[in-house]
């Protein structure tokens, strides 16, 4: 197949500039521990830090999401974001998380790449928020998780078009892997900030970056990397290079049908 189809969300100038000023601001959320080291004061603001994020961040999400909505997501492409959207999250009650073992992302990572960014970036969104009032995980790292899930999605939708065939496939899964371990560091670094001042890796406030950088790898290496995001990395790579071929298949002839244009 060597047709090339267009996104199922079309980004206007003012919507790429206003994705891409949340995704800086939302990367700057994630990281601010690692960036709010020696300055006056900031040990005496780090504990209103984490919840000042977590105000803010639902109502960016709902921002990007309002001007992407605006500029080109039509009847169509709702529809289909709503089929896909149910379908990721009957698939997250499947592993449960066991070990690592979530389908939701390898169809995210197919969608994203042949619906586009923009596209990718609200499924990811929508897709984390039906998944969690199926399973019953909504709280306060929900936005989080939301926001990391359409960076993936977004990703995938920014990766080299013209690639086809077992290459394409070659290089969604090996995308689906580092996005795994993307995903698990960005809600690592959202849970880290809350443990201050529990154990000896924990985020010290006022440190220098280089000490909190350090206890922060070790914490993340420790608790998420050598378990759970390996286990998301290797169903990542096992659920594309198995099932991409034909879940990309069928996504591009429902893009045809429902003839997405650039």
């Amino acid at each position: 197949m060597t047709d090339f189809l267009g996104p199922a969300v079309r980004l206007r100038h003012r919507s790429a500039l206003v994705l891409t000023v949340a995704v800086v601001a939302g990367l700057a959320m994630f990281c601010w521990p690692l960036l709010s080291h020696g300055g006056v004061g900031t040990s005496a603001h780090t504990t209103d830090a984490p919840f000042v994020f977590l105000v803010t961040l639902p109502v960016l999400i709902l921002i990007v999401l309002a001007e992407l909505s605006s500029g080109g997501l039509d009847a169509k492409a709702l529809a289909l974001l709503g089929v896909l959207s149910a379908v990721e999250a009957a698939l997250r009650p499947l592993g449960a998380g066991t070990g690592g073992i979530e389908l939701v992302f390898f169809l995210l990572v197919l969608a994203g790449r042949v619906f586009g960014p923009g596209f990718g970036f609200v499924l990811g969104s929508t897709s984390l928020f039906a998944s969690a009032l199926l399973t019953g995980g909504v709280g306060p790292w929900l936005p989080f998780q939301m926001l990391a899930s359409s960076l993936v999605g977004l990703g995938a939708g920014l990766l080299p078009g013209r690639v086809r065939g077992r290459w394409e496939v070659a290089l969604l899964a090996g995308y689906g892997v580092l996005a795994a371990y993307f995903y698990g560091l960005a809600m690592s670094l959202f849970t880290w900030p809350f443990l201050a001042g529990s154990t000896a890796l924990d985020f010290l406030p006022g440190a220098p970056l280089g000490e909190n950088l350090h206890r922060f790898l070790v914490f993340t290496v420790l608790t998420s990397t050598l378990g759970w995001d390996t286990g998301r990395a290797l169903t990542n790579l096992v659920a594309i290079l198995l099932l991409g071929p034909a879940v990309l298949t069928v996504l591009r002839r429902a893009s045809r049908r429902a003839a997405f244009s650039r």
